[in-house]
């Protein structure tokens, strides 16, 4: 079985940015204009998964919620340099679990992306 999680967005070019330069997510494919759409793919890697983003198609992208989190488990290194580039996008986590075990960062549409420590308790 392989997963691909996605999600649609208004904000496609500031998505791929995020995602792809201040995530470090490697990007795996994207199309144009494929029945109105547009989007891309990024590996999840270690994984097999996959994260899609799409715009267009006359639909309205989804209102983010505080409880709608992708959490990505990085270790020592990765963690560290990835909420460097990410710094003055912190946010604070809902969940109180998620405040003293995750470094939060909003995405361009408002999502949370989490970072935890690999090897943190799951």
């Amino acid at each position: 079985m392989q997963v691909r999680f996605a999600r649609h967005t208004d904000r496609l070019p500031e998505i791929v940015r995020f995602y792809r330069d201040d995530l470090g997510l490697p990007v795996r494919g994207e199309f144009r204009d494929h029945a109105g759409y547009d989007g891309v793919f990024f590996d999840l890697p270690g994984t097999g998964a996959h994260l899609e983003f799409t715009s267009g198609g006359g639909q309205a992208a989804p209102t983010p919620d505080p409880e709608s989190l992708l959490v990505l488990y990085l270790d020592d290194a990765e963690l560290q340099c990835t909420a460097a580039r990410l710094a003055g996008r912190e946010t604070t986590p809902a969940n109180p679990y998620w405040q003293h075990n995750a470094s939060a960062f909003l995405d361009p549409d408002g999502f949370q992306v989490l970072l935890v420590r690999e090897g943190a308790s799951r």
